[in-house]
């Protein structure tokens, strides 16, 4: 049927009907429906048509959500999953337009088909799907409980959208980002404008005139609120004919989720256009289309970075309103930073493009290390310099309604005793220096060179931080060790390698053992030989192994002497069960500074019959490293929704990736455990503990610990001093004096020079780091993508060997299906992993796991990144494939 056809027949549809009795032709349709749409038939063949009817909530919230859908969503990764639920045509037609227009515009098509699906189950094949792609847009589907009522949820939450962390950073519950005092269950918070409170105003104020401004205020006090009021202010100024567009960053990818959700919930009732982009989403979309078609755009800082230095955005002049939010960070070369050196270097240079206007949002613009107000005034001048703000605001005239709403917890320090007498640490202690002195006869054998003189770290004491930066020196200094045999340099940097790592491990017990129970740090051992057991195993993992098993008898009695309870447990103890006796309701969280800490303190609650009513929950940070991969961006968000929504979980226990931005005001107890960091640190850790009557308590052996978080206080008052002495400065003056700050960065910044280093064209080898095996020569090596490193050639392929990927899964042009080992006998070094890219299978090596040699030297080096490895790249090109 022609276009032209169809606009005739739907100029005519009444003769139509009237004429042809519908369901005549209904039955006539019937059998032809049978092949495509199985579940219109079987409505037809029963005339009962509700399940076809129970759909259509599913398919409200999928328009509803769709802005979502299409910038989270890689339709061909999930297309598999769903073909059951669309017609062989429909399929097609999404590959084809993913294919021809991108993945956006295939989602687009997806959700076209789906809302016409007449698939019973389509919905929950569609949650499936996003579960097994590892989506977080799975936590917005929901299903079992039926679309309306998650819809309804998006409508009456104000911000428990989508929010993926404990996050969403500083705006608390509906009551906190208005006067409206109902909780966020009650659908009154959205039936009328939220109105703002008077401080609320009075922080805005100075954006509002146009002015570039820093707003600092307390975490829950909704900052977030005060920028939705200045990007809407912002939108509305421009007359007709011009358009405003906002970029909100957001530094990390929890706030980034947060903060859209916010973003998106607040203007839909306005019809702006409204798109973010992630490190997780930007490979799947145009960041320039993304820009140009959209008014208000969310980005983690890094992607603008990204796009100004290829040139996807040209300059800033694309954008009238920048906001910053945790704007603290905008300092040395952090992203946020490197955005406004673009900005300052155009501003400075004397460009006639139009910039946009600057707002930064923190709690705390900090005091760096000044020691005095002269220098915490300073060091916030630099800060506004960097930002080109003139204003810092904060609240004065509103304050008592302020605190009215946010209140400062009660601080309590306590200082406790060590154990009197520690066998544990003294049998470990042994197991160190012995491997110790293993390594260093291994020494002998290279005259000159000692253990002692790889590292310039002094003073290393067994189960402390030290020692373990002493271990990460000296390993790096063994990966580059250079000798004219091979199969000796191999042997003794093997043997190194192993050395260091049980030293590590046996350091990371004693730091278990000092912060909690002597079982749990014996566990964290018997895990790690359990392991190395399974693993290669040679005659040196042998020897070390066989020396602990000689010790464990008599350190599984030690562990399980009750005399030997760890005193700090015990205060640890007393204070929780003191907080609920006087408040049952008490809601808690516990910060500590290693993940391995987290899991110690969470068993050891589990197994105590006086805190086990607790039901201890954990949040880390997504971050792998050798130890630990780290939560996933869904396992975080199940765990803080959980503790938000239910009293079942009372405490949680969370390493620093919980200090800024998490948000339950039921929070009224946190408890930092030998955790302490700078005066920025001491304000976010503290505005976890929101609800009337909060405590914090600081809890260590330390009296250092104590000292540094007094000088934190201290600071924190320096800090607001130096604020009202800036606010009462002439704007003139404080301009002048930013002006001169930024000349003379800029001055420096171009002193430094930005040429390009010059390029390596010489052949170097890549030896495995830890067995320094041979693997490839850089000439072997190609680019793709300007960031993914394979290696073509058959000989690399005899170099290493793969085991089955334990998570195979799609990821951007790659889809993952194994990881890859160095293929030496008793090494297994971890190389990369192996991929399909188009029709290939090819592997992906990371730079962090092997040593880089120059041929003609042997002068050997390490890299931590691709980008610090100066060599001459040529990209992957398939017809070398085919040879």
């Amino acid at each position: 049927m022609t276009a032209e056809e169809r606009r005739n027949l739907h100029a005519f549809r009444d003769y139509v009907t009237k004429i042809l009795d519908p369901t005549y032709i209904l039955s006539y349709m019937a059998p032809w429906f049978k092949e495509g749409y199985s579940g219109l038939y079987e409505a037809i063949e029963s005339w009962d048509f509700h399940k076809i009817e129970k759909l259509e909530e599913h398919r409200s919230l999928l328009r509803r959500l769709q802005p979502e859908f299409k910038t989270r969503i890689n339709p061909n990764g999930i297309l598999p999953e769903l073909s059951e639920c669309l017609i062989n045509q429909e399929c097609e037609e999404i590959r084809q337009v993913c294919s021809n227009k991108g993945p956006m515009a295939g989602a687009e098509k997806m959700v076209e088909c789906l809302l016409r699906s007449d698939k019973e189950n389509w919905p929950k094949y569609l949650k499936l799907a996003l579960e097994k792609e590892e989506s977080n847009f799975s936590e917005l589907w929901i299903t079992e409980n039926g679309a309306k009522e998650e819809t309804k949820e998006l409508e009456d939450e104000e911000i428990e959208t989508s929010d993926v962390q404990i996050f969403y950073k500083e705006e608390p519950e509906c009551q906190n980002l208005s006067q409206n005092s109902c909780p966020p269950s009650e659908a009154s918070c959205t039936q009328s404008p939220i109105k703002p409170r008077n401080y609320q105003l009075e922080l805005a104020r100075p954006a509002l005139e146009g002015k570039n401004t820093i707003i600092c205020a307390p975490t829950g006090c909704g900052k977030t609120f005060v920028a939705l009021l200045i990007c809407e202010h912002h939108l509305q100024k421009f007359p007709p004919g011009q358009k405003g567009k906002i970029v909100f960053f957001a530094n990390q990818l929890p706030v980034y989720e947060q903060q859209k959700s916010v973003i998106l919930k607040y203007f839909e009732r306005h019809g702006y256009k409204i798109a973010g982009i992630s490190g997780a989403t930007v490979e799947n979309i145009s960041v320039e289309q993304i820009v140009e078609n959209n008014d208000i755009i969310i980005l983690t800082p890094q992607i603008l970075v990204n796009s100004l230095k290829n040139g996807t955005i040209p300059s800033l002049s694309v954008f009238t309103l920048m906001i910053f939010d945790e704007c603290h960070n905008t300092s040395k070369l952090h992203p946020y930073n490197v955005i406004m050196f673009h900005y300052l270097d155009q501003k400075l240079g004397g460009s006639s493009d139009p910039l946009p206007q600057v707002i930064g949002l923190t709690a705390s613009v900090g005091v760096g290390d000044a020691k005095n107000t002269t220098e915490a005034t300073e060091y916030i001048c630099k800060l506004c310099a960097s930002l080109d703000t003139s204003v810092v605001a904060t609240v004065k005239d509103n304050l008592e309604e302020l605190e009215g709403i946010i209140y400062k917890p009660q601080k309590f320090f306590r200082k406790v005793k060590s154990r009197t007498t520690n066998r544990f640490k003294c049998i470990i202690s042994e197991l160190m220096k012995e491997t110790e002195s293993l390594a260093k006869s291994i020494f002998g054998e290279l005259g000159t060179i000692s253990l002692e003189n790889l590292s310039q770290i002094q003073n290393r004491n067994f189960g402390t931080q030290k020692y373990e930066q002493w271990i990460v020196a000296v390993q790096k200094k063994c990966a580059v060790l250079h000798l004219p045999d091979k199969e000796k340099e191999s042997r003794i940097c093997t043997a190194l390698f192993l050395y260091t790592s049980h030293l590590r491990k046996f350091n990371d017990a004693l730091l278990i053992n000092e912060h909690a129970r002597t079982k749990d740090a014996l566990d964290y051992l018997k895990d790690f030989f359990s392991n190395v057991r399974s693993a290669g195993f040679d005659e040196i993992e042998q020897d070390l192994t066989r020396r602990f098993e000689e010790k464990l008898q008599e350190l599984e009695s030690i562990s399980m002497d009750p005399s030997n309870e760890n005193p700090k447990l015990k205060d640890l103890c007393f204070i929780l069960q003191e907080e609920y006796h006087l408040n049952p309701e008490t809601r808690t969280i516990l910060f500590v500074k290693t993940r391995a800490l987290v899991d110690a303190l969470k068993k050891w609650i589990e197994e105590n019959s006086k805190l086990s009513f607790l039901k201890p929950d954990i949040l880390t940070g997504r971050g792998k490293t050798s130890q630990n991969i780290g939560m996933t961006l869904p396992a975080q968000k199940c765990v803080l929704d959980a503790f938000r929504a239910s009293g079942d979980k009372k405490i949680l226990i969370a390493t620093s990736v919980a200090d800024e931005g998490i948000d339950i005001a039921q929070c009224n107890l946190v408890i930092l455990y030998e955790y302490v960091g700078n005066v920025i640190k001491m304000i976010q850790t503290r505005g976890r503990g929101r609800a009337r009557g909060s405590k914090c308590f600081l809890l260590t052996t330390n009296d250092d610990v104590i000292e540094k978080e007094k000088i934190n206080i201290y600071k924190e008052k320096m800090m607001n001093d130096s604020i009202l002495s800036l606010q009462a400065w002439d704007e003139t003056v404080f301009k002048k004096k930013i002006h001169q700050i930024q000349i003379h960065e800029k001055f420096i910044r171009d002193s430094q020079g930005k040429a390009e280093p010059a390029l390596d064209k010489k052949n170097k080898k890549l030896l495995c780091r830890k067995c320094k095996a041979f693997a490839c020569h850089t000439a072997d090596i190609r680019v793709i993508e300007e960031c993914h490193y394979t290696v073509v050639g058959d000989a690399f392929k005899e170099c290493f060997v793969t085991k089955a990927h334990p998570r195979p899964k799609s990821v951007g042009i790659f889809e993952k299906k194994a990881k890859v080992f160095c293929a030496r006998q008793n090494c297994s070094h971890d190389w990369g992993i192996q991929v399909r890219y188009k029709t290939f299978e090819i592997p992906i090596i990371k730079i962090e796991s092997f040593v880089v040699e120059d041929i003609a030297t042997g002068e050997q080096r390490l890299y931590a990144k691709w980008r610090d490895f100066h060599f001459e790249k040529l990209p992957f090109d398939p017809a070398e494939m085919s040879k």
